[in-house]
């Protein structure tokens, strides 16, 4: 009895669908466009905040990077606006004294360094770093080669890891120029590595695709600077992350002799306060998704007011229908069972133009400023639940009040 219903209904649909091709093909364009509006603000929208996300853990992930101040506080017999160095030997004191952290590396810098490969030099910014510095500023080496390592650190090797594009520049971007010599102010340095290319919105000395990298030690002895330019650290986990920036001001206080509460004597660029801005991210996305959601409706409203003309339509039908023994849950199943139909022609054909859109949109060079449009799994039940919600809104006022007719009045009409 089920299958010759839906046989009926189909029927019904097919020939409605032949009766009035003009109302049907409107319903679906309004249903399809509003299928692809939906689908393509969530997925340029999903795209957008991984590439944010992306660009920010270019920096470092879940990092703090640290610079001496000036005291603001006096403290001890010392008066505020004291200034005090970071030196090498601070680092081991945090290894050994702040079990929260992860890893630590203390980072010299310098520019207007002459880097030279035969005829072809730059000016460049290098920094001396220690081995940890990589996986916090999530910097890879390419297939091939390495980052700086402890030996290099204990025997002050003149080795120099290269950012990608300054590699480009000097050796070319078919070179693998690992275990090839460059000279850094007339100095040879071995090639040990180049970074794998990365996004990157933010720095604190320039971006790491132009810069070197050699080994603290290395700087030292080449530059003779006492002081570091910065340290860079992260906490083992998240949750004791705050514990961690704590800790730390309260060692270097014991050490440098500053309140352990004033936190202008350190300065810290926290990056984990920075994953704040990523709700601007999920909220945008929500209101991309309303609008998609709006404009959908818009369709599902036109659906609906279609639905009511075919039930004003076919009034003496259900009169006949009902007159014969339908029952009304009969007659409202056959509207609802139509609008649906209608509402998956029209989302299916919506959905394969938008699966075309982000096919196509990474082929207009666009990945560097939107990132790449995604559909996530979430984002692909957010559509089957709006449009499965709009189909069934829009049948079952005028399923209902077909159901709900008196035959002998239909049958008058």
């Amino acid at each position: 009895m089920q299958l010759t219903s839906l046989k009926l209904y189909m029927k019904q649909f097919l020939h409605d669908l032949r009766a009035q091709k003009l109302r049907t093909f409107l319903t679906l364009v309004g249903l399809s466009w509003g299928t692809v509006t939906v689908i393509c603000l969530l997925a340029f929208g999903y795209g957008l905040q991984n590439n944010q996300q992306e660009q920010m853990k270019g920096l470092g992930d879940n990092i703090v990077i640290m610079w001496a101040s000036n005291t603001s506080k006096p403290y001890a017999g010392y008066p505020k606006g004291r200034w005090f160095g970071f030196v090498p030997e601070d680092i081991n004191m945090m290894r050994q004294n702040i079990p929260e952290l992860e890893a630590v590396s203390g980072e010299f810098q310098r520019g207007n360094i002459t880097i030279r490969n035969g005829k072809k030099s730059k000016l460049i910014q290098i920094s001396g770093v220690d081995p940890e510095f990589a996986p916090m500023r999530t910097i890879a080496p390419e297939p091939g080669g390495r980052f700086l390592n402890d030996i290099d650190v204990n025997d002050k090797r003149r080795v120099i890891f290269l950012g990608n594009e300054l590699r480009d520049e000097i050796f070319g971007a078919e070179i693998d120029p690992v275990g090839q010599a460059v000279l850094l102010d007339n100095v040879p340095y071995t090639v040990v590595g180049v970074m794998v290319k990365k996004k990157q919105d933010s720095s604190y000395s320039g971006r790491d695709k132009d810069k070197g990298f050699v080994p603290t030690t290395t700087f030292q002895t080449a530059y003779g600077d006492r002081y570091l330019d910065n340290i860079v650290f992260r906490a083992k986990t998240l949750e004791i992350h705050k514990q961690a920036v704590d800790r730390t001001y309260e060692v270097f206080s014991k050490r440098y002799k500053f309140d352990p509460t004033d936190r202008e004597a350190l300065a810290m660029w926290d990056t984990v306060e920075d994953n704040g801005f990523m709700v601007f991210f999920v909220a945008m996305r929500l209101f991309v998704g309303f609008v998609g959601f709006m404009t959908l409706m818009v369709g599902g409203i036109g659906l609906a007011n279609i639905m009511y003309v075919v039930v004003e339509e076919r009034t003496k039908e259900i009169g006949i229908k009902m007159a014969l023994g339908a029952k009304k849950g009969f007659v409202l199943f056959g509207f609802i069972f139509e609008t649906f139909i209608l509402t998956t022609i029209g989302g299916g054909i919506g959905y394969g133009i938008a699966q075309i859109i982000i096919s196509v949109a990474p082929m207009f060079d666009i990945k560097d400023y939107v990132g790449t449009p995604t559909l996530s799994l979430q984002d692909k039940l957010a559509v089957v639940v709006i449009l499965g919600f709009i189909g069934l809104m829009a049948s079952f006022f005028p399923a209902r009040r077909a159901a709900n007719m008196n035959p002998v009045q239909a049958l008058k009409l």
